[in-house]
């Protein structure tokens, strides 16, 4: 009995003087008060009460991505230490594709993708309108945590900072910038010997880098929405023209199409860029009918609604959105 009471003694005061070593508690789970399939019901009605915001995909690339941090670099070859700026690269392509703004092109496996055109005699590279470039430029891993008497925990933590800048093709100017940081941890700990002591956990670094590119890449979807959109006329057939574009850079049926004519180019003294004068208008148009099967090789049919197009001046003249109603 007195053995049995001095063991209760020994293993109240183990997890009183422990205590402050402790994994820490997480939050309990809390169901909501309304089901699952109600939440989403209420979700979809709502988004149905949104008006839809008519938005033309831009066509953008990722030109390289580097990692141009010392982790790593005395231990990895050439290829393995950039190997955190290829898996930078993906992700944030990865993400610019899904939020479905963007027509995305490849870059950085270009050498591969010229390779592959050569050998089935396609060669039928896109341009694009911007370029972006970018670097994870900070990146480390910390160890910490607390001893107690028979008592220890450990937390694992990876920090990573991407910089991102925006490339206009035509003039070569880096027109923004933005930074990104993330951050991820694992915790672990024991208690008398009970719990688990955990290993070097490699996936910090994704999680890291992935948190970084999430940072920054809602401000970077926001700059390239502000570029104007902008096609070019393929044909004019009569009352009929044919432009480059459609469904899958989000022109739709009815839509309104400003007919545009570029005016006078003059070197500035000031800046030694070339300055294009403010276009004019010069018609309008509304898209009928789309053809084409990919993003490629699409196009939208339009009738002129107002104005006249001059066959002879299609070098001159360009397509934009029209004023939204």
């Amino acid at each position: 009995m007195i053995n049995r009471i001095r063991y209760g003694i020994i293993l109240i005061t183990i997890f009183t003087i422990s205590g402050c070593a402790t994994v820490t508690k997480q939050p309990a789970v809390v169901e909501a008060p309304v089901s699952r399939k109600e939440q989403q019901e209420a979700q979809i009605e709502q988004m149905s009460k949104i008006p839809e915001v008519k938005r033309y995909k831009r066509k953008i690339a990722i030109a390289r991505f580097t990692n141009e941090t010392n982790y790593g670099r005395a231990l990895l070859t050439d290829e393995e230490y950039d190997r955190m700026g290829k898996q930078a690269s993906d992700m944030l392509m990865s993400r610019l594709i899904q939020s479905n703004n963007f027509l995305v092109f490849e870059r950085p496996d270009l050498g591969n993708l010229k390779k592959e055109q050569d050998l089935s005699k396609d060669i039928n590279l896109i341009g694009v309108d911007v370029l972006i470039v970018g670097s994870v430029t900070e990146f480390g891993r910390s160890v910490g945590g607390k001893s107690g008497f028979l008592s220890y925990t450990k937390v694992q933590t990876a920090k990573s900072k991407v910089d991102i800048r925006l490339i206009d093709v035509k003039t070569g100017h880096a027109f923004f910038s933005a930074i990104g940081s993330g951050e991820a941890s694992t915790e672990s700990g024991e208690v008398a010997g009970f719990g688990s002591r955990a290993a070097y956990d490699s996936t910090l670094n994704d999680n890291a880098i992935a948190a970084a590119i999430t940072d920054v890449v809602d401000e970077l979807i926001s700059k390239l929405d502000e570029r104007p959109w902008m096609t070019d006329i393929l044909e004019v057939q009569g009352n009929q023209v044919f432009i480059s574009g459609g469904k899958t850079q989000g022109i739709r049926i009815g839509d309104t199409l400003k007919v545009m004519q570029r005016s006078k180019v003059i070197k500035s003294e000031q800046t030694g860029f070339d300055i294009e004068l403010p276009p004019k208008q010069v018609g309008e148009l509304k898209v009928e009918g789309f053809f084409g099967d990919n993003e490629t090789n699409e196009g939208s049919i339009c009738n002129i609604t107002d104005g006249d197009i001059d066959r002879n001046m299609l070098s001159q003249l360009f397509i934009t959105e029209g004023d939204k109603k």
